[in-house]
């Protein structure tokens, strides 16, 4: 098992560029179930995910050609209609399989999913919305099994805000009968994507980026092309390095209209931010001012940013105070960064963390997919070298970080499972 082996201390300068989003990606290669025509794709990012999910949809029969970072899918010969444990146990967003087949072929069965060790996140919000819509599901063995002769249009109210429930009952919605309306739905800038792809393949959807969609089933959809959107998260986490190490970089690639929240946590910690629309460049001269903020829905802070701000504000000069909101589970990096010196204390869902002026490299385990970014951030800022296990959590979401790391001036490398047993005693 591989490792990343970083050695801290190092201004991060240059340029980089952003990566096409993986939570926008996922479901966008599941709407390639939708139609039997070509779904040209661009800008896909080259993430371990990404590949599972094409691993998972070409057993399903969904064609497809990859060149680079595009992808045209061809869903002509899907007949294999279900998702099997053995590739949904690491990656939660299988069940975004699940809306389509059953919407277009009238039966599913996907695994109950696996993914980050972050939080129960069930799946009952996508089950309840397509019984709803007429669907007969059954739990057995850990299966979901979905009929439906012809899904119906019905309002559809959520008990909370879903983002994968909202885009797996969105794409089902496209081909059933009727009209359907999503009450309380995510409005992030990846269902936005997703919902931009329906159209152009055709479907009828009206409040696209609200809390209420209304989709009119159509009989059919059509291929279409359509360009990934810009990983905010990835952006978030390149913004964070550079300003825990009094770097001077350029983000390129980025969609700073998606990024409000988190641009404005970076001025208020001190970061000089020039953009534009498709660029950032982030200067940071001094210690890093304590940024407090409390994770919510989209558009408010992201869960998915919130250990890296955490690494940040570990150097920060003064106390600051984060508040996680949507998953029960997700301080498990609160350990593994105090490994490294520094002062977290956690008081139910509120992390307190004291500031200090230096930290210090030590073997430490990434526990899921935005903790590991966050253990990479502070090891860059560590004094010595830093161990970081368990990185398969970290290429699930990151397209080649520590290259475009070392393009940036980092002294990181990927280390195999022998040379980092030696490095993991020595540093003990």
């Amino acid at each position: 098992m591989d490792k990343l082996l970083i050695t801290g201390g190092a201004r991060l300068m240059g340029e980089v560029s952003i990566s096409g989003a993986k939570n926008a990606a996922l479901p966008i290669l599941c709407a390639g179930l939708l139609t039997s025509d070509d779904l040209h794709l661009t800008n896909l990012p080259l993430l371990n995910d990404v590949s599972t999910m094409e691993k998972l949809l070409r057993q399903m029969g969904l064609r497809m050609s990859i060149s680079g970072n595009s992808v045209t899918l061809n869903g002509n010969d899907v007949h294999h209609l279900e998702a099997p444990y053995d590739m949904v146990k690491t990656m939660r967003a299988s069940i975004l399989a699940l809306g389509p087949l059953l919407t277009r072929f009238g039966e599913a069965k996907v695994s109950l999913p696996g993914g980050c060790a972050i939080g129960a996140r069930p799946v009952d919000q996508h089950i309840k919305g397509l019984q709803a819509m007429g669907a007969e599901i059954t739990l057995e063995a850990g299966y979901i099994h979905a009929k439906a002769k012809k899904l119906k249009g019905t309002r559809i109210v959520t008990d909370m805000i879903t983002v994968t429930g909202t885009e797996n009952l969105l794409m089902a919605a496209t081909l059933a009968e009727g009209e359907t309306i999503l009450e309380n739905a995510a409005c992030e800038p990846e269902v936005v994507d997703l919902a931009n792809l329906l159209v152009s393949m055709g479907a009828q959807i009206s409040g696209i980026g609200t809390s209420r969609l209304v989709i009119q089933g159509v009989a059919k959809l059509h291929g279409a092309q359509h360009q990934i959107i810009s990983d905010r998260v990835e952006a978030a986490t390149f913004l964070c390095a550079v300003a825990a190490t009094g770097g001077d970089v350029i983000l390129k690639n980025v969609r700073t209209d998606i990024l409000d929240v988190a641009l404005d946590k970076l001025r208020e910690s001190g970061a000089i931010l020039t953009t534009d629309m498709e660029t950032i460049r982030i200067q940071m001269a001094s210690r890093p001012k304590p940024i407090s903020f409390r994770t919510t829905e989209y558009p408010g802070f992201p869960t998915d940013m919130q250990a890296q701000f955490m690494a940040l504000n570990c150097i920060a000069n003064g106390t600051s105070h984060i508040t996680e909101t949507i998953f029960e589970n997700r301080f498990m990096h609160v350990q593994e960064l105090n490994r490294l010196g520094a002062s977290i204390d956690i008081e139910g869902h509120t992390a307190i963390v004291q500031g200090t002026e230096k930290l210090v490299g030590a073997p430490v385990m990434a526990t899921d997919l935005r903790a590991s970014a966050s253990l990479v951030i502070a090891a860059l800022v560590a004094e010595g070298d830093t161990l970081i296990d368990r990185i398969y959590h970290l290429d699930r979401g990151y397209d080649r970080m520590e290259v475009k790391l070392s393009a940036l001036g980092a002294t990181i490398k990927r280390v195999s499972h022998q040379i980092s047993e030696t490095m993991h005693h020595a540093l003990g």
